[in-house]
């Protein structure tokens, strides 16, 4: 099966938001919304990967599972102010490509070590 586009994404999140006659937060609560998730999320990796185990009592969560209610809280935010996602993921990828692309220290090409040089 293949994946979703961003603009699916956007689409099924909208269907799954309309059906209630809240709709879509207001964008301060639904900063305050991905925070917390963002929080779940740095607490997972806490665990698996940080100096803090779980206690024996807490529920387990998944890494994946804190990443996917962000791409939903995200989603979300971006619908609620008509913001195309893949739109705006292009024009940061482009600002990524331009600005950083010599930035970091690039693998081996071709035999050659393409090392970053100063702008």
């Amino acid at each position: 099966m293949a994946g979703k586009t961003l603009k699916q994404i956007q689409e099924e999140v909208d269907q799954y938001i309309s059906q209630f006659k809240e709709g879509y937060f207001h964008p301060l609560s639904m900063l305050a919304r991905m925070t917390e998730e963002v929080g779940e999320l740095a607490r997972e990796v806490n665990h698996r990967y940080g100096q803090k185990p779980k206690k024996p009592e807490e529920k387990e969560n998944s890494i994946q599972n804190e990443l996917g209610d962000i791409i939903f809280i995200v989603t979300c935010f971006a619908n609620s102010l008509n913001i195309d996602l893949e739109e705006a993921f292009n024009e940061v990828m482009h600002k990524y490509n331009t600005r950083d692309k010599n930035r970091w220290t690039r693998k081996e090409q071709e035999g050659e070590l393409v090392s970053k040089t100063q702008d």
